[in-house]
């Protein structure tokens, strides 16, 4: 078996984990002289549940292969986010403002349309979002990435702060403190 052979099953079975999701599809008409002529435009969100999600758009004369455009667009533009929403977060992207909130287990995916279909790519079990000035699914997913972008976990601001990740939350240090301020 060649080493070409091996790397395309590789790409395959990366392939097989991967969720796609189709958020929509435009039709435009294109006023010739015999009639119209009709193309298509699809935008799909991709991911695999476990933290790697991305988006792509496609356009074509036929829907199948506008949405085969999209979808191979999307893989090529993953990223990785991670599957917990550590705090809350804003993003905009144009007119198009979301706002992304950490919800209690057992909440579930509250989100609008192409917002959803971005978390439940992205293997996110509980959120609240709101998307606030446009409806426009483009722009609503580049408001969400734009969100994610601004996103830093624990591990990341306890190294930038210097300190353990159980100091940058707080309760168990505050408990240590009252303790020792009450025995010395």
């Amino acid at each position: 078996m060649s080493r070409i052979e091996k790397q395309d099953k590789k790409v395959n079975k990366d392939d097989n984990d991967l969720i796609d999701k189709l958020v929509g599809i435009n039709r435009v008409a294109k006023v010739v002289k015999g009639g119209r002529r009709f193309g298509f435009a699809a935008l799909v969100v991709v991911g695999d549940q476990r933290g790697k999600v991305g988006f792509g758009t496609g356009k074509a004369k036929e829907v199948p292969e506008a949405i085969k455009k999209a979808t191979d667009d999307a893989k090529k533009n993953m990223v990785k986010e991670g599957r917990t929403l550590h705090h809350d977060m804003k993003g905009h992207f144009g007119a198009g403002k979301v706002v992304l909130r950490t919800a209690p287990s057992g909440t579930g995916i509250i989100a609008g349309g192409p917002m959803r279909a971005v978390f439940e790519t992205l293997g996110v079990q509980d959120v609240v979002a709101k998307s606030i000035g446009t409806s426009n699914p483009h722009n609503m997913i580049k408001a969400t990435f734009d969100a994610f972008s601004s996103m830093s976990s624990p591990r990341s601001v306890a190294n930038k702060r210097s300190r353990k990740v159980s100091e940058i939350f707080g309760n168990s240090v505050k408990s240590d403190k009252v303790s020792n301020a009450k025995v010395g």
